[in-house]
């Protein structure tokens, strides 16, 4: 197996800051790495250049991308482009689509997962009467939006939360300014969540965020590789314990390897949040790369 990480901006020879303790911990973990100029790929469109570095393998090679979000097209073209090195990524362009985009794996984990519904949209001008059709299902209860992979949690308030899904003027003003603040990074569209109230931590110094008690999994071929706290790397044994009642929820997820995030209902059970590609899916805070690639190392070795 081979871990590909993106190159630095400034030496194609060494990987991006970011992803140096993960590349080096990768190394020690029994892997062969390698580096992909992302700037070739997505801003010069050259993706023979962007996989320059990488020397052809002799025999077909499995690999796995650590590194930035890549829209399902880029990551189409890296994975073609690879080809021509012998190197097949471990999730195709349909599977990283699948755990990608939130639409897309909905059905697999509806009934388990706060009630959604999702609009396409181009900025900036927003559908609004889409909008407001699709989110007459909640009623006046508190909903949240983001796009179809990334919300903007950290502006809380302001682009984010909405109490009151009946409330149009306030409606129309956070996905204006989701919309606004997204820009050209917007994923396909909006999508529309039920907020649920979940065990609290705390909430965010600055943003007002509320910080929950929620865990991150990554799952490789079916089974959980790594399980660790969403915002502070570590176990949490009672959601180990829960864990189990996930399996059947898990095994339908079309993805050799992705993260479904989960969090604990505020006096209730435990629910699943979203689910992620594991190539693109970050660490939790304080997480030891270290640990992290032998767990994925055991794992893929059985």
């Amino acid at each position: 197996m081979k871990i590909l990480f993106p190159a630095s901006p400034l030496d194609e020879r060494k990987p991006d800051e970011s992803y140096a303790e993960e590349y080096e911990s990768a190394q020690a973990a029994g892997f062969t790495v390698g580096l992909v100029n992302l700037e070739e790929l997505l801003l010069n469109r050259d993706p023979v250049r962007a996989i320059r570095m990488l020397k052809a393998e002799e025999e077909r090679t499995e690999a796995i991308y650590r590194g930035w979000m890549l829209k399902p097209a880029d990551y189409a073209l890296l994975f073609d482009t690879l080809k021509s090195r012998n190197l097949r990524l471990i999730n195709t362009p349909e599977q990283y689509k699948h755990a990608h985009y939130l639409p897309e794996s909905y059905d697999k984990i509806a009934g388990r997962t706060p009630e959604s519904v999702w609009v396409p949209a181009a900025t900036p001008e927003p559908p609004m009467n889409e909008v407001y059709e699709a989110i007459r299902v909640f009623g006046e209860r508190p909903i949240v939006v983001k796009d179809y992979v990334k919300s903007r949690k950290h502006e809380w308030l302001e682009a984010c939360y909405i109490p009151n899904a009946a409330d149009r003027d306030q409606v129309e003003r956070v996905v204006r300014t989701f919309l606004d603040r997204q820009g050209d990074e917007l994923n396909e569209g909006l999508v529309f969540r039920e907020f649920v109230e979940l065990e609290l931590l705390s909430h965010h110094p600055r943003s007002g965020m509320p910080l929950s008690r929620e865990t991150r999994v990554f799952v490789l071929d079916g089974k959980p590789a790594y399980v660790s706290n969403y915002w502070s790397a570590g176990e949490d044994r009672e959601f180990e314990q829960a864990l189990s009642e996930f399996v059947p929820t898990i095994a339908e997820v079309e993805s050799r390897f992705f993260t479904m995030d989960f969090a604990k209902r505020k006096n209730g059970p435990w629910i699943v949040l979203e689910l992620g590609d594991g190539q693109t899916a970050g660490l939790p805070d304080d997480t030891d790369a270290g640990v992290f690639y032998r767990k994925l190392s055991e794992a893929l070795h059985g």
